[in-house]
């Protein structure tokens, strides 16, 4: 199997689409993957690292009152992340994600590896709930590659 930025950069390029991220708990990894990719600057606009709430409030348009009410980790946070980013960085579709990587950080409704992920285009906004059960880095790497792959899925699905 190909490498999913390899084939997100292709479809994209052929469906004149563009491409942006949203990243909390994995802080820039999902847009390093897609910018190791030669031929990526066709249709990657670029990426917005919001880690901490105040930044995922001002900068991505994440409402406090979600914040409050759901908290960072989750879908809602998750939706709103991918939402804004795609308004603030003019794309087509956007991916967001907001994890807890670890080694700390878990509760017992909000464990360790829970991830949530965005993904915003012109049909609406999903989101997906994943845990994890690596290292730290682990953890972020599988999130990464979880997200590549449901957008290169999506675009598979989506007409010229």
């Amino acid at each position: 199997m190909n490498n999913p930025a390899t084939e997100i950069i292709d479809i994209m390029r052929r469906k004149k689409l563009t491409l942006g991220t949203v990243e909390s708990a994995t802080g820039g990894l999902i847009a390093h993957i897609i910018t190791g990719v030669p031929g990526s600057s066709d249709v990657f606009q670029g990426s917005i690292i919001s880690y901490s709430n105040e930044i995922k409030n001002k900068l991505v348009g994440v409402k406090e009152t979600t914040l409050q009410k759901y908290g960072a980790v989750s879908a809602q946070v998750a939706e709103e992340m991918t939402d804004g980013g795609r308004k603030a960085l003019g794309v087509d579709i956007c991916v967001a994600d907001t994890g807890i990587a670890g080694p700390a950080g878990g509760t017992p409704g909000k464990p360790v590896g829970l991830f949530y992920f965005g993904l915003s285009h012109r049909d609406g906004t999903s989101s997906r709930k994943y845990i994890f059960t690596g290292t730290r880095e682990e953890n972020k790497q599988q999130a990464a590659q979880t997200a590549l792959e449901w957008v290169r899925d999506y675009l598979k699905t989506i007409k010229p």
